[in-house]
């Protein structure tokens, strides 16, 4: 519970009362690694905050390969974005990569979080543009980077889980195959 409201700290500024309220609002879950939170084609009823493990989002196309979307680690939120704030079915699944513990909060439960502590409302605001940045850089170094260039990228971003996360997903996450990935790492070992 510390881990989330150090995470709004870095927003808002709430009162001991405030904190207690938003609090009552998000649930403690404690899953296993594997765990399927969300599939394609359901409605994403709830956003997680991290506060122990690794999550990930991710996107399967007609051949069944997954396409990583994001990864969420301890201080970091996840939900289907699309689905969660439109209500409507979504295209993303949402798994447990390692054993995790996460605060999840349903999207009734945030409607009423934001009735008893307005401040919360700028917050998730804060959140949701600072990852709508994110996703037009992402999108942005997908079209003008190498695959090496958004290799170094994600080491930046995720260096402490990077050993924690397996190549494949880590592939998929910079855009290339499993294979070219691999080869692309005993590359850069020789340099």
């Amino acid at each position: 519970m510390n881990l989330l409201l150090e995470n709004i700290a870095k927003h808002v500024s709430l009162t001991l009362e405030e904190q207690e309220r938003v609090l009552s609002f998000a649930e403690p879950f404690q899953f296993k690694a594997k765990t399927i939170l969300l599939k394609s084609g359901e409605v994403c009823t709830h956003s997680y905050f991290v506060t122990k493990g690794i999550l990930r989002s991710y996107n399967m196309d007609q051949n069944g390969v997954e396409h990583v979307v994001s990864f969420a680690c301890p201080g970091w939120w996840i939900a289907d974005m699309y689905s969660f704030l439109s209500q409507r079915p979504g295209q993303l699944y949402i798994e447990v990569n390692e054993n995790a513990e996460v605060l999840s909060i349903s999207k009734e439960n945030q409607e009423k979080m934001y009735l008893a502590v307005p401040k919360m409302e700028r917050f998730f605001r804060i959140i949701i543009e600072n990852s709508l940045v994110a996703s037009q850089q992402r999108l942005i170094d997908n079209m003008s980077f190498t695959a090496e260039a958004r290799y170094d990228k994600f080491l930046k971003k995720f260096n402490d889980l990077a050993h924690c996360i397996p190549q494949k997903q880590i592939a998929s996450y910079i855009g290339v195959t499993p294979e070219f990935f691999s080869k692309m790492k005993a590359r850069l070992l020789k340099k």
